[in-house]
Order: structure tokens, then C-alpha cells, then sequence
């Protein structure tokens, strides 16, 4: 499947600039991530957050990703930097794997590089999604 546009809502745009903001003031480790996340949202169509549609991975989304190469089936919660904790499933949007799968679609393939190299990953399915429970509370 081709991969299609970098959606984003307005509230995380929002709140992620003012992180890479942040994160260029306050810690020269996040510094070269935040410059990658600045390019990243450069790159993305920002929509309301009345307009994502459910299968779109958001901030605070649980996603369902399979490693193409290992066939490797995982889950995780993309999270801002101070919720992160690999142990339990949260990785920051700062990290290269949270980054790579923020504002991707269902069925989307996503190259992730890691320290061996390039690993292609396919989203599978967006578990849990912020703006989703909200249009079902309504």
C-alpha cells in the first residue's frame, strides 16, 4: 500500500511545537530529535481534531504495528516525553519509533531506522485513539 500524507489535529500541531520549543531550551540531548520532529510536523497536513478519522495514529494513541522483516507483531502508546516508559508501552514521540508512526494511517508502512539499520513496520490498527473516544461520548 503507498503511504499517504502525515495527518495531524491542530491541538497536538500545537502542542507539539511548543515541546520542540521547549526541548531546544531546556536539554541539548532533544535537541537533534526535536529537529527531527520539526520536519516531521513540517511535512504534515494539519487537520481539527473533528476531521482525523479513526484509523490516523494521534498523540496518546495505542497503535498495532508488524515488523515486515520478522514478522514481529507489537503494540505501544505514543506518548509526549515525561509519560515515556518502554517497559510499559509508552514511547515518546522524540524517540524515532514514536515519531515515525505519528499522524500515519492503517495499512501505511513506515521505514524506522535503528541502531543495525532500516526495519519497515506496517500499521495494523489504531487500538485506542483520543479523538475517537470523545466522538463516542458524544
Amino acid at each position: 500500500m503507498q503511504q499517504r500524507d502525515v495527518l495531524l489535529t491542530d491541538i497536538d500541531s500545537s502542542r507539539l511545537q511548543s515541546l520542540i520549543e521547549g526541548s531546544k531550551l531546556r536539554d541539548m540531548r532533544d535537541v537533534g530529535s526535536a529537529e527531527m520532529l520539526a520536519r516531521h510536523l513540517d511535512e504534515a497536513d494539519v487537520l481539527p481534531a473533528t476531521h482525523i478519522t479513526p484509523d490516523v495514529v494521534t498523540m496518546d494513541s495505542e497503535v498495532l504495528v508488524t515488523d515486515i522483516g520478522s514478522g514481529e507483531t507489537f503494540s505501544f502508546h505514543v506518548v509526549f516525553p515525561r509519560s515515556a516508559d518502554a517497559n510499559e508501552g509508552r514511547i515518546s514521540v522524540l524517540e524515532p519509533l514514536g515519531m515515525a508512526v505519528l499522524g500515519r494511517s492503517v495499512g501505511d508502512r513506515i521505514k524506522w531506522e535503528v541502531p543495525g539499520g532500516m526495519r519497515t513496520l506496517r500499521v495494523e490498527e489504531v487500538i485506542y485513539q483520543p479523538e475517537r473516544s470523545v466522538r463516542d461520548i458524544d
